[in-house]
């Protein structure tokens, strides 16, 4: 079995995608390494461009818009490595990071508690991504990265816990949950809940993932020693008024999996998501 088996997931990503590879070849050279590109219907060419270009790649086209949860499995059943890293295609790896692919290993391998793992999250211009949240719970909502809230009031509680400002990123450390923009676990652990749960067409899918590796017994780390730059929503840029939608539809999706249910509260908590939804959508309409 190989080491590693590295699953991209792709819609309208050729603008990004040259240099996401470009960048993870140079950090693969030390490992014994596969990389599928799962494309999913894509209508800008990334396809065809990764064959042409990048021929060390496996691609695979879905033929149309399954959404990223769907296409991760898709990638999981295409490889065999006994490590899975999900990367975005519009991140790439800093070139400091050149053999933190391998470190990254060795630690997981050291660490058999360790079911999954997040690498450090830059966007473009160094600035550190936030990618290590708390669960989702009810004051989540009023301190989302991008709430309200937490714009007018950054240092707020809700905010503090939900992104967890406590958090230095310079250590490894046990977290609720890290972003699947960059997100390394053991095949044992996706085998073990049978993938991730399609019901999830686009985000909150690597919130359930981790949910449910705690559950089932496995531990998730946060560990700096493999640094990529993410340029955040490449490809949900394209189709912005579906991606908020879908982001809410994964919120309603979350709360209706995991949390105890009453007509009464799930009426309000509905109520309030899909508010959420229309008023972020207006607010768009009106930027532009």
């Amino acid at each position: 079995m190989i080491d590693l088996s590295v699953i991209i997931v792709t819609y309208h990503s050729r603008e990004f995608i040259s240099a996401c590879l470009d960048s993870l070849g140079a950090a693969l050279v030390h490992v014994s390494a596969e990389v599928v590109v799962v494309d999913n219907g894509s209508t800008d060419g990334t396809a065809a461009f990764v064959r042409a270009h990048h021929a060390w790649v496996t691609v695979v086209e879905t033929g149309a818009n399954l959404g990223f949860a769907h296409g991760i499995n898709t990638g999981l059943a295409r490889t065999t490595g006994r490590y899975v890293l999900w990367l975005n295609p519009d991140s790439r790896v800093r070139a400091e990071s050149a053999t933190g692919i391998v470190e990254w290993l060795r630690w997981m391998d050291a660490t058999p508690d360790a079911g999954i793992c997040g690498g450090k999250v830059l966007d473009p211009d160094g600035t550190l991504q936030r990618s290590v949240r708390s669960f989702p719970s009810y004051g989540a909502v009023l301190g989302a990265r991008y709430s309200a809230l937490t714009r007018w009031w950054p240092g707020n509680p809700f905010s503090a816990k939900f992104l967890r400002a406590d958090l230095r990123y310079d250590q490894p450390v046990p977290v609720d949950w890290i972003s699947g923009a960059c997100l390394l676990h053991r095949r044992a652990v996706s085998e073990a809940l049978h993938g991730l749960d399609d019901e999830f067409f686009m985000y909150f899918e690597d919130v359930d993932f981790c949910y449910r590796a705690w559950q089932a017994g496995w531990k998730v780390y946060f560990h700096p020693a493999f640094v990529v730059e993410h340029h955040i929503g490449g490809s949900s840029e394209h189709i912005p008024v579906r991606m908020l939608q879908e982001r809410h539809r994964s919120m309603w999706r979350w709360y209706t999996k995991h949390f105890r249910r009453f007509w009464l509260k799930d009426a309000i908590v509905r109520a309030g998501i899909w508010a959420r939804c229309r008023w972020l959508i207006a607010a768009r309409g009106r930027r532009r």
